[in-house]
């Protein structure tokens, strides 16, 4: 596989970008994953026989990326609008944010390491 593969889901929709390098694909891994913090908000979920989920407990979007050598990263969309981000795909590892940095840029640090 040749470059990079963003794939975005939100609710039930799927959609893919493709990128040439690993800058482009951070890119178009940012931009959409900032259209869906604006546009998601999400109510709790359950609460009376069964367990209550808060917005920030639900994942409303997730933006993945797909590159050579089987690496694979993405950032989760929490249905308050917040953002976390993680690498690996069966067993995703969150990347731990620094100081003043956001998910998309604590990402690229890891990404490019």
């Amino acid at each position: 596989m040749a470059g990079y593969v963003v794939t975005i889901r939100s609710g039930a929709k799927v959609t893919h970008e493709r990128a040439a390098d690993l800058d482009g694909g951070l890119r178009a891994l940012e931009r959409r994953a900032r259209e869906l913090e604006q546009s998601t908000r999400a109510r709790p979920l359950g609460g009376t026989l069964v367990r209550r989920f808060d917005p920030v407990q639900q994942v409303a979007g997730r933006i993945e990326l797909r590159g050579p050598r089987r690496q694979h990263a993405g950032v989760d969309i929490r249905g308050d609008g917040s953002a976390e981000a993680f690498t690996g795909r069966l067993r995703r590892t969150l990347v731990t944010q620094r100081d003043g940095e956001s998910p998309y840029d604590a990402l690229r640090r890891e990404l490019s390491a």
